[in-house]
């Protein structure tokens, strides 16, 4: 069946690198070096709040976790109209209203709610709401809201958060014109560009594709283009034309290169995981049954005048409850017919015990501890207490960097842990703020700690005893309360901290808003932005040709839209039309004429004048 045509389609996941700003066309070359520290680092700058948009209709957001407080916030300060559709058993429901929310509280979403909420479009006049925002922890609840509503507004904006990337990337073929934000892409990079005190990557979302820009010895090849040339003087070259030896280059590209984890973390395996099958219990039946299996070898071949391999034979029948051969015992005395009696009955109860032991140790929850543990003494790995969906992502970046990493997680069912087999990757079974977890996962001898589960307290507890136990590890804790984190930061020490919602919430305001999204790349003392741009009607780009855009060491044309698809190898000499959007890469003077070229001009009316 023919999809319905509802328009472009545009799918965004959000990166640590990216913002979204729009820098004026009077703004001077910035520089990395008049950037501050926390900025600089790792391409990350400021979001940049934008006038209220045209259509002032009111934005519908639906969910009930903390990423929902977040965006209502965001979105009410950036002076939106927001109608918040919430679960009235959220903790967070009387919190939303306060904010200056309209809040309906529902348990389900129906398409009766969906209206009332301000989809209501009819053949006349369009919706009172412009945009939805789904923010549900469960894909296939917002997928199922989405279509819903896709059919009650085929123009509705849908902005969709996605646990599944997978899934995600392929939203926009059932739903047209929507944005997709997923929570652990955007999140993962930031807490291991801390873990690692990393500010060589930039993840960001360009033409449809996760990219990553750096240097060109950890990008995978091919390199889809050359962003800066660091080797040839002091000063970077920005977008060299012609490089053939990559080596010392800012390259951009879909991944990072394989590397061998030359110190990676032993998992415990099966012979450490029998060794502790075999724990002290069973240790203490067996040396009991070997007893009695020497005292009545002794009995027999001194009672029964039988050889001793024979003896030992009989003995090891008795205790084993495997059977003894009575006629040799049918002229013994009555003391040792009664003894051997004792040995087969005691023999029967010590293998009834081995039997249960052996089977509680393996079949108990102790074996996914033993067999995803960590064998010897690991030293400057990492360790992940925290293995959801965020946790899983980052396991997936520190294998991709070559880093030794020991994760740590309460639910052996959590999607981390199957991350982390998949991956080869040790993982011990336990509550990350108990010390002997802590230390049977050697944090007493790692390089960092990235505590992340879903509880601010787990974390500050798992946070305290990590410093603890080691001083100098690097610690970043995720924390919702802003208040709080301040403060432990400020008065404990503990490291830094962030925030899930904190990342996730600009990204979906920006996208609500259709603001321009923008990635920083340093390279040395200067920046380079990585954005996407669209040709309006009547500008100065409408008609030149896509090469035409280009400028030596200010702009580089790196992709173009068509219709649903982008081409990373574009044709360019065809011609721009109008509404063709493309994305670039290029300083800040050359981005800002670039957006004078495709902007229409403003048409202001005449102004009035005074006579005296």
């Amino acid at each position: 069946m023919r999809r319905p045509r509802w328009g472009r389609s545009v799918t965004f996941f959000g990166t640590s690198g990216a913002n979204t700003e729009s820098p004026p066309a009077s703004e001077p070359e910035e520089t990395a070096a008049d950037q501050p520290a926390a900025t600089r680092r790792r391409g990350r700058t400021q979001q940049q709040r934008t006038a209220q948009p045209p259509d002032s209709r009111s934005v519908v957001v639906c969910g009930s976790d903390r990423t929902m407080l977040r965006v209502v916030t965001e979105l009410v300060t950036s002076g939106e109209q927001v109608t918040a559709v919430v679960n009235p058993a959220s903790r967070h429901f009387e919190r939303i209203g306060e904010l200056g929310a309209q809040v309906i509280g529902v348990r389900v979403v129906s398409e009766s709610v969906l209206r009332r909420s301000g989809i209501d479009r009819d053949e006349d006049k369009p919706s009172t709401a412009r945009a939805l925002v789904l923010l549900d922890a469960d894909d296939v609840h917002n997928v199922h809201t989405a279509l819903t509503a896709r059919d009650m507004d085929p123009d509705l904006k849908i902005v969709v958060q996605m646990v599944n990337p997978r899934l995600g990337g392929q939203l926009h073929n059932l739903l047209g014109d929507c944005v997709v934000i997923s929570g652990p892409s955007l999140a993962a990079p930031a807490f291991v560009a801390d873990a690692l005190e990393d500010d060589e990557l930039t993840w960001l979302d360009l033409g449809g594709r996760r990219l990553v820009a750096g240097p060109a010895e950890l990008i995978r090849p091919p390199h889809l283009t050359v962003l800066a040339d660091t080797t040839s003087s002091a000063t970077p070259v920005l977008l060299p034309t012609d490089r053939s030896d990559p080596a010392g280059d800012i390259v951009l590209g879909t991944g990072l290169r394989s590397v061998w984890r030359t110190k990676d973390v032993r998992r415990a395996g099966w012979v450490m995981a029998m060794r502790d099958v075999l724990d002290r219990r069973v240790r203490v039946i067996v040396a009991v049954m070997a007893g009695l299996v020497l005292a009545g070898t002794a009995l027999t071949h001194w009672i029964a005048h039988v050889e001793w391999l024979r003896a030992l034979y009989l003995a090891a029948g008795a205790v084993t409850s495997a059977g003894i051969e009575d006629n040799i015992f049918s002229n013994a005395t009555p003391w040792a017919k009664v003894a051997a009696v004792l040995v087969q009955l005691t023999g029967i109860v010590l293998m009834a015990l081995l039997t249960a032991v052996i089977v509680d140790s393996l079949i108990g929850a102790r074996l996914s501890r033993v067999i995803g543990g960590v064998r010897g003494r690991p030293r400057n790995h990492v360790v992940v207490c925290g293995l959801g969906t965020v946790g899983a992502r980052v396991l997936e970046i520190l294998a991709e960097r070559g880093m030794a990493v020991v994760g740590v997680e309460q639910d052996d069912d959590a999607p981390g842990v199957q991350t982390a087999h998949r991956l080869r990757i040790p993982v011990i079974i336990g509550d990350s703020s108990n010390e002997e977890t802590l230390r049977s996962a050697g944090v007493q001898r790692c390089e960092s700690v990235l505590a992340i589960t879903d509880g601010d307290i787990t974390n500050l507890e798992s946070a305290m005893v990590v410093r603890d136990l080691n001083p100098d590890a690097r610690i970043t804790m995720r924390m919702f309360d802003h208040d709080l984190a301040q403060r432990v930061e400020r008065q404990l020490g503990l490291g830094h901290s962030r925030s899930v919602s904190m990342l996730v919430a600009p990204a979906i305001a920006a996208a609500v808003a259709n603001r321009r999204s923008q990635a920083t790349v340093p390279a040395g003392r200067r920046v380079l932005l990585l954005t996407e741009v669209t040709v309006e009607r009547d500008s100065v780009a409408v008609g030149k040709r896509l090469g035409e855009l280009d400028e030596a060491g200010g702009l580089r044309v790196l992709a173009r839209q068509e219709g649903t698809d982008w081409d990373w190898t574009p044709v360019f000499a065809e011609a721009l039309q109008p509404g063709a959007r493309i994305a670039v890469a290029g300083t800040r003077s050359g981005l800002a004429r670039l957006l004078l070229a495709t902007r229409a001009p403003h048409r202001s009316e005449p102004s009035g004048r005074m006579d005296p």
